[in-house]
């Protein structure tokens, strides 16, 4: 037998199809509930977020349910006999959500910082922009997300260092992708848009006063809740 080429995977797509294989082999029956999210932490002896971004790889392959204030059940046999996809993909839409949270809360904060001592008048203006979008989508009953992406793009354009802009904007093609998008229906709604709004404002305060450390605290601060917000309980997400 030749050797194979060894395909690279990340953590939570190796948790996700081992789950996969205990479904199909019926270890996990259709219409069953799998184990809580800190049972199969301990069982594989994972972080919770990573047995989460498998979880949400299966409910977007159709594998699974999540059933809020329920549990997640195996959906369907047809879905389980299909390979899953794009497993060795190494683009941004397929790093796992929490991962990708847990970077911008090292990076990002930094890119404040350089923010306060860089910024120009049309940053700042392009800053306060994207805030005001993000009210406006709000008050439209909408998830700010455009609003938002603008906010941070205009901090990471400031900064003054192209690659860390480069890096910024990689994180939204992430947050724009499926995984991050199944999470966000799960996590993400009015409270929550208010209270990322007001962590957006002390943001902006501190930039605007060019005081680099307190514009890195207030990111450090409001990244920390975005990744608490999606970690929450699965029975804290509301009914949808």
């Amino acid at each position: 037998m030749p050797i194979q080429t060894v395909e690279p995977q990340r953590l939570y797509r190796q948790i996700a199809e081992q789950l996969r294989q205990l479904m199909a082999s019926g270890e996990f029956a259709v219409g069953s509930r799998l184990p809580a999210e800190r049972d199969l932490a301990v069982q594989l002896g994972v972080s919770r977020p990573s047995v989460r971004e498998a979880l949400i790889a299966l409910e977007v392959e159709g594998m699974i349910e999540v059933r809020t204030g329920s549990g997640i059940y195996v959906k369907n046999a047809t879905a389980l006999k299909r390979p899953m996809a794009n497993k060795a993909s190494d683009t941004p839409a397929e790093w796992g959500p929490l991962e990708v949270m847990s970077a911008r809360i090292l990076v990002e904060s930094e890119v404040a910082a350089l923010a306060a001592q860089h910024a120009q008048k049309k940053d700042l203006k392009a800053m306060r922009d994207g805030l005001q979008q993000m009210k406006r989508e709000a008050a439209r009953n909408q998830m700010p997300r455009q609003g938002d992406e603008a906010f941070h793009d205009a901090i990471a354009q400031a900064c003054g260092n192209s690659v860390l802009l480069d890096t910024v904007q990689r994180f939204w093609v992430a947050r724009n992708g499926p995984l991050f998008a199944r999470l966000g229906d799960y996590f993400e709604h009015p409270a929550s848009w208010q209270a990322a709004i007001a962590e957006h404002q002390a943001v902006l305060d501190a930039i605007e006063a060019g005081d680099a450390s307190a514009a890195r605290k207030a990111m450090q601060k409001h990244l920390k809740q975005a990744h608490k917000r999606y970690s929450a309980s699965w029975r804290r997400a509301p009914a949808r």
